[in-house]
């Protein structure tokens, strides 16, 4: 176990581990709007789960990606000042909290092509302590070089920006697969490589919900859906203690940023469209293409 982690861990009701000299249970409600966790509405995703409490932020980890299942954040207008004002020098560890059954390594992504994608930004974090442990790969998903430098880190300005002109937001973000099965894994754990990663947002003040969805592709784009739209896609409600009728519509969401990486590397219009136009994108995205703003 890191030092500085003050780990807290929480089993899905279908795990049967023991992890002998791990800390007692608790709950961390404070990163979630209503004190109320993100809900997996499928049965099967929730079977081989373990929610780990960070100091800024708390993430489900599916035994079967070896990863996140979502990852979610009260993200103020301080704790951004002060990441800000925090120099990044995290690397990347494997979470030794987790079985290793259910735990991602280094050598996974090692020459697979892939970035190691952050859920929960380790830029969101107030301090070194937070940052650190944003780069444990329990909070880690494959992504494209392409998404991960470029329209993902535009999605993440764009959120900060939210929360320092609001002061408070509540931040949930995770991967989409495939709805009928995985068709690639990288590393010798064989981790999943998602078709989305998606960014739900609640703004307490508007009060407004709404998410960025993206395709995780060599050519990523990002659409801005409902939360309604969004849990109908990925299974999972990320903010079950709202009502539906604020989760149904998108609330005035700010624009995804243009990162440096994304203005040096344009994608070419054809090879994007070929790309959304792939079997698998198209049934992942299938219900969500009805709900996209103009």
């Amino acid at each position: 176990m890191r030092a500085g982690l003050g780990p807290c861990i929480i089993f899905g009701a279908l795990l049967e581990l023991t992890l002998p000299g791990v800390a007692q249970a608790a709950n961390c409600p404070q990163f979630f709007a209503g004190d109320t966790p993100p809900a997996v509405l499928s049965e099967s995703q929730r079977i081989g789960t373990v929610m780990l409490c960070n100091d800024g932020y708390a993430v489900l980890v599916s035994e079967r990606t070896k990863g996140p299942l979502w990852s979610a954040e009260d993200l103020t207008e301080e704790n951004v000042a002060i990441a800000r004002k925090t120099q990044r020098n995290g690397s990347f560890q494997p979470d030794e909290r987790l079985p290793r059954t259910m735990r991602a390594l280094l050598t996974d992504y090692r020459s697979s092509g892939y970035d190691r994608g952050h859920m929960t930004p380790s830029g969101d974090e107030p301090g070194a302590t937070a940052q650190d442990q944003s780069f444990l790969l329990s909070n880690i998903v494959p992504q494209t070089a392409e998404l991960n430098r470029g329209a993902w880190e535009g999605v993440e300005s764009a959120v900060r920006g939210w929360a320092e002109q609001e002061g408070e937001i509540f931040v949930v973000t995770g991967p989409g697969y495939d709805p009928d099965h995985i068709q690639k894994t990288i590393g010798k754990s064989h981790i999943p490589v998602p078709a989305v990663t998606w960014k739900a947002v609640y703004n307490p003040a508007g009060p407004g919900t709404g998410a960025y969805v993206c395709l995780n592709t060599s050519n990523p784009t990002c659409k801005i859906t409902s939360v309604a739209m969004l849990t109908q896609l990925v299974n999972i409600d990320p903010f079950p203690s709202l009502p539906a009728s604020l989760k149904d519509h998108v609330s005035a969401m700010p624009p995804v940023r243009q990162s440096p990486y994304a203005l040096a590397h344009r994608p070419n219009g054809q090879k994007l469209l070929k790309e959304w136009g792939t079997k698998a994108a198209q049934k992942a995205l299938k219900a969500l293409v009805r709900a996209l703003r103009p």
